[in-house]
């Protein structure tokens, strides 16, 4: 019978207490709480539900998932209700994909300073690529986008960044027209490049200025003015890195494209290979290396993997997807509404009265068909956080087939 797979819950069910033992006092409550929830996900301690075949009897136990954003086994559902939801809102024209990323010094920075320096990044990169592309010589049009912020890199190691997907175009200032890009080109990315740094360095000098930022061990000389204007002047001569991918094939792409960035984790459970008294190893991709030599495995102590995790644990309230432009919030259906009258695309059918119209007496369904016959599951009990159920599960049934 083959092994489980390996999952970060069974690393920290092991080796949790011990770490939180050794390290306490260096915890925020959001990182204990996110390994409660992943020791916690999809067993007893958070009830469940039972659910039989209606026409073979096969039974099965279902734990509850924790919902944590950052559990591994909890990503998969919240994405797909999501993308449910953007499906709607894509546009019939080229999409990009651009990223801004930090440079170390200011990394450094933002290990101590999450909630500010992540803030900065998503308002900098935001207000660049809004500012450019508004620019009459650039593009001339009023965009709208969708950022995402990742922390790490492909080794767990802290390296903040935003994901941008953006339309192809936007709309004229007085909202007459929708004005295209060039086709395969979206925006210069010196230029962006260039503002992105001044418009960053601004708003984290006034960060600086009116304490927000904190300084500890190395860094505490950092909280004086004039030690941290001096280590920002390097930083104000060399290019930050701020490219654009080839724009998606289309939407259906988009859509693909968002599963995996959008509700991604720093590390999912497919990556991990072993965890042993050797510690803990894990596939990862050298991103300097071109073709299959990129993809190798690492191995970590136990210790240095659950801190590396943690790491990308994000502060309480703090939102890693965010919209802006034509996208944000506040207008974004109405703007949509009127990109896809310019653009001539037909409006779709509301299928919302058919989708409420199922008998509210019907049974609640079990998400997987019946493993032995394929039959529909119906859900035949339901149990709190810590009970056991009444009903227990069925061995699958053998079927013995004769080759003779």
């Amino acid at each position: 019978m083959p092994r489980p797979a390996l999952e970060v819950a069974d690393i920290f069910r092991s080796h949790g207490a011990a770490w939180r033992a050794a390290n306490a006092g260096h915890l925020s409550l959001g990182q204990l709480k996110a390994m409660a929830a992943i020791e916690a996900c999809r067993t007893a301690e958070l009830g469940g539900h039972v659910a039989a075949c209606e026409d073979c009897g096969h039974t099965v136990i279902s734990y509850n998932s924790c919902g944590n954003r950052h559990c591994p086994k909890c990503q998969g559902a919240a994405a797909k209700e999501w993308l449910a939801e953007r499906e709607t809102e894509l546009l019939p024209v080229p999409y990009f994909h651009v990223v801004y990323t930090l440079p170390a010094a200011i990394r450094d920075i933002a290990y101590q300073n999450k909630a500010v320096i992540y803030d900065l990044l998503f308002r900098a990169s935001a207000e660049t690529t809004l500012k450019i592309a508004a620019t009459p010589r650039h593009l001339g049009a009023r965009i709208g986008f969708m950022s995402v912020l990742h922390t790490w890199g492909s080794a767990l190691t802290h390296h903040p960044h935003v994901h941008m997907v953006v339309p192809g175009g936007g709309l004229s200032p007085d909202g007459s027209k929708w004005i295209a890009c060039r086709p395969r080109y979206f925006l210069t990315v010196e230029v962006l490049s260039a503002l992105f740094r001044r418009l960053f360095l601004e708003m984290l000098v006034a960060a600086h200025d009116a304490g927000r930022l904190q300084f500890f061990g190395c860094q505490v000389q950092l909280a004086d003015k004039a030690a941290f204007d001096a280590y920002l002047t390097p930083l104000r001569k060399i290019d930050w890195v701020v490219y654009a991918k080839e724009p998606f094939a289309g939407p259906e792409q988009v859509l693909r494209y968002l599963s995996r960035y959008t509700h991604r984790i720093a590390i999912s459970n497919r990556r991990l290979v072993s965890a042993d008294e050797n510690g803990v190893t894990f596939k990862y991709k050298d991103y300097r290396i071109e073709g299959p030599g990129r993809y190798k495995t690492m191995t970590l102590a136990t210790d240095e993997f659950i801190r590396r995790f943690l790491v990308h644990v994000l502060p309480k309230g703090f939102h890693r997807i965010r919209h802006y432009g034509l996208l944000a919030n506040g207008n974004r259906a109405d703007n949509i509404a009127r990109a896809r009258e310019l653009l001539a695309v037909p409006k779709s059918r509301n299928d919302a009265a058919s989708a409420g119209s199922a008998d509210a007496g019907e049974p609640l369904t079990h998400e997987h068909p019946c493993p032995c016959c394929g039959g529909r599951m119906i859900i035949i009990e339901t149990f709190e956080r810590g009970s056991t159920p009444r009903y227990r599960p069925t061995p699958p049934t053998a079927i013995r087939i004769d080759t003779s």
